[in-house]
């Protein structure tokens, strides 16, 4: 029986695998925001310049004068005011659409986290590291069980001369 159900699992993870996950080669992007500039606006204007059509974040240190998160099961944003050190910033995005999760601390120490939003403002820097999959596409699609725009991870579409 336990091996009738592993047989079933291997066909299914055979018959779905590529709808759930893919695989690219890389490229890394390496850039420094300014002072007074909006974290998740520049990164957005950063893939379209470029024609990124697939992200990572791989990381990100700085601060910010101010972070407006969408906390969880939330309609819209908090801003939380700083000044704030960057301890992560997470996330993926394609075709110039980014779907992030910032955490900050503050002068005591006290972390906030939650989905980054337009108005977090670079204080000092914000020094982010990208990996471009250069053989993929991300898409948000509307997603009728999660009712959300959810990521699609596509193979990207050949380019005609």
């Amino acid at each position: 029986m336990k091996s009738l159900r592993l047989l079933t699992l291997f066909f299914v993870l055979c018959a779905f695998g590529n709808a759930f996950a893919q695989t690219s080669e890389g490229k890394y992007h390496a850039l420094r925001l300014r002072p007074g500039q909006d974290l998740k606006k520049e990164l957005a204007k950063y893939m379209e310049q470029r024609g990124l059509r697939a992200c990572a974040v791989v990381t990100c240190v700085g601060s910010l004068t101010r972070a407006n998160l969408r906390f969880a099961d939330q309609p819209d944003g908090s801003v939380v005011e700083g000044p704030l050190e960057i301890v992560a910033l997470t996330g993926c995005g394609g075709m110039g659409r980014w779907h992030l999760h910032l955490a900050v601390s503050d002068a005591h120490g006290r972390t906030s986290g939650g989905h980054l939003m337009d108005g977090s403002i670079v204080r000092t820097t914000a020094e982010i590291v990208l990996l471009e999959l250069s053989d993929l596409e991300f898409e948000r699609v509307h997603d009728p069980e999660s009712g959300y725009l959810e990521l699609e991870v596509r193979g990207r579409q050949s380019e005609k001369p």
